[in-house]
């Protein structure tokens, strides 16, 4: 009777499809998953516990996991750009769309950081002050502040993915704005996926290292460069020569720029 209740509490998930259901109770997971039931319900009659099972939540991947899933490129991005931040000591940093539970957060643990998004934030947090704006458009905040990143966001404005506005040069509008609000002088730290130039419509696009290169150097000193490969791997301070770029051809990596802002001309 146990038994079925167990495999009647598995066909009724909801969480997943009819087929992954049955799939499951057949497989090699799913029959190691039975046995740890079994085996944690036996412990717990043998030993008078209270901690019952009221409900089942099959969590069959972490089985043969690594002790950390590392979501791709935002691990070591965040963790770089937030070390920069803290070696440079700004005196006020304005973070732009950036993940607020990985790179803002890593920030907030040290210092009082401004975020902009076009979404909502509800979020109470002392080191965490929030502003909504949508960074297409002019936000009456020239010369605003010393410091600036935006970690894996400018690829995504313009293609409505955020409830935008669809706008092809999206992306170069919120580039000339960041150029705006950020005083000369100034550090920029920025990362995009980098590889062969596209739109994935309406994920994201790709931008080659290169065309970034040549738009940078108008309006910015680049200070540095790096980069996460295809594999997930980070290489640090890497060469944005010409005759280095052929390198940098990924189906999806991610480039970091460290940027210092120059006078307009």
């Amino acid at each position: 009777m146990k038994l079925f209740n167990f495999i009647y509490s598995v066909a009724a998930l909801s969480e997943v499809g009819i087929v992954e259901r049955i799939l499951f109770l057949f497989s090699e997971r799913g029959r190691r998953y039975l046995n740890n039931f079994i085996e944690y319900k036996k412990q717990g009659k043998a030993l008078g516990a209270s901690l019952a099972i009221n409900k089942i939540l099959p969590c069959i991947k972490d089985f043969s996991s690594q002790s950390a899933h590392l979501p791709q490129h935002y691990f070591y991005q965040d963790l770089y750009v937030a070390n920069m931040i803290f070696n440079h000591r700004p005196n006020k940093h304005l973070d732009i769309g950036s993940r607020v539970d990985g790179f803002v957060a890593h920030v907030a643990s040290f210092r009082e950081i401004e975020v902009l998004d076009i979404r909502p934030l509800n979020i109470n947090f002392k080191n965490i002050v929030f502003k909504q704006g949508d960074l297409m458009n002019e936000l009456g905040l020239s010369n605003y502040c010393d410091s600036i990143s935006s970690l894996h966001v400018i690829e995504h404005i313009g293609l409505g993915r955020y409830n935008d506005a669809i706008d092809y040069y999206g992306y170069l509008k919120a580039l000339e704005n960041i150029y705006i609000i950020l005083k000369n002088g100034g550090k920029f730290y920025f990362s995009v996926p980098i590889g062969r130039a596209q739109t994935v419509f309406n994920a994201h696009r790709i931008f080659e290292v290169g065309d970034l290169v040549k738009f940078f150097q108008k309006k910015y000193r680049i200070d540095s460069f790096s980069y996460i490969n295809d594999l997930n791997e980070f290489v640090n301070d890497a060469s944005y020569l010409d005759q280095d770029l052929e390198r940098y051809q990924f189906e999806y990596g991610c480039g970091i720029f460290e940027l210092t802002k120059l006078p307009a001309n």
